[in-house]
């Protein structure tokens, strides 16, 4: 079956471009229109209801635009906001959680670390998730500035290695085995994150999983079959930093939304 509307993805800055990217690498003939809402970014801090709120407000741009698909690229969105969107539209959801899963299963230490932000950890959704693996010990951690500094372009900062620094040291004294990344935007601090933890420590986000399941759904709504593919960026704030993450020659257009 043939669809050739495009893939809407929204995140609450340019974190969500990791998820875009395992997208666009699995489904590359498929049109793609990412929604950075940098704007309001981190969504980590706010309440849930403005949470619900403002993934709408980028559920009817994207609708708007005429996708017959959401991924919605962040776990804050997604733990606080998906159940009201799949009941208020009928379009298509994928949300994105944390993978807390297979490092649950696959941990030899029965110690695992979470990186998350403060929206992502004391969701409903997120608890529900954890409770499962109740054998399993789980040091949470906010990530308290993370975000704010990779939307500025400060990914190699000092501040950066500092704050990594302090939220990773008591999981490694802990003895974790997983590191999971439970925002979009973390992946980008893989690299810093390398220098710090030991190598046998492996790390987990969710990107690929995400990918995967965009192709599941496409099964049954439809691929475009041809190769007018070229991806749209949209960003509420200044460019220049979501077309440095996404490198290459890609569009990025300012709007207000």
């Amino acid at each position: 079956m043939d669809n050739k509307q495009p893939i809407g993805v929204f995140d609450s800055g340019i974190g969500g471009t990791s998820i875009w990217k395992e997208i666009h690498n699995l489904l590359p003939n498929e049109k793609t229109i990412y929604l950075a809402d940098s704007k309001n970014a981190p969504y980590g801090e706010k309440s849930k209801q403005e949470i619900i709120r403002l993934s709408m407000k980028n559920t009817d741009f994207l609708l708007e635009m005429n996708c017959k698909l959401i991924v919605v690229a962040c776990n804050t969105a997604t733990t606080n906001a998906i159940r009201e969107l799949r009941t208020k539209y009928n379009v298509p959801f994928i949300g994105i959680e944390p993978a807390i899963k297979p490092a649950a299963i696959n941990s030899k230490t029965q110690v695992i670390g979470i990186l998350a932000t403060k929206g992502t950890l004391n969701s409903e959704l997120f608890n529900k998730t954890t409770e499962m693996f109740y054998e399993t010990k789980i040091i949470e951690q906010i990530g308290y500035g993370l975000v704010e500094l990779i939307e500025n372009g400060q990914i190699d900062s000092p501040e950066m290695d500092q704050l990594l620094r302090s939220y990773l040291q008591p999981m490694i004294e802990a003895n974790i085995d997983f590191l999971v990344l439970g925002c979009s935007h973390y992946p980008y601090l893989i690299p810093q994150i390398r220098k710090i933890i030991p190598d046998h420590i492996q790390i987990i986000d969710s990107g690929l999983a995400v990918a995967r399941q965009t192709q599941n759904i496409l099964k049954e709504i439809g691929f475009n079959p041809g190769n007018d593919n070229e991806p749209i960026f949209y960003t509420n704030t200044n460019p220049k930093v979501l077309k440095t993450i996404l490198g290459g020659n890609y569009v990025v257009q300012e709007k207000d939304f």
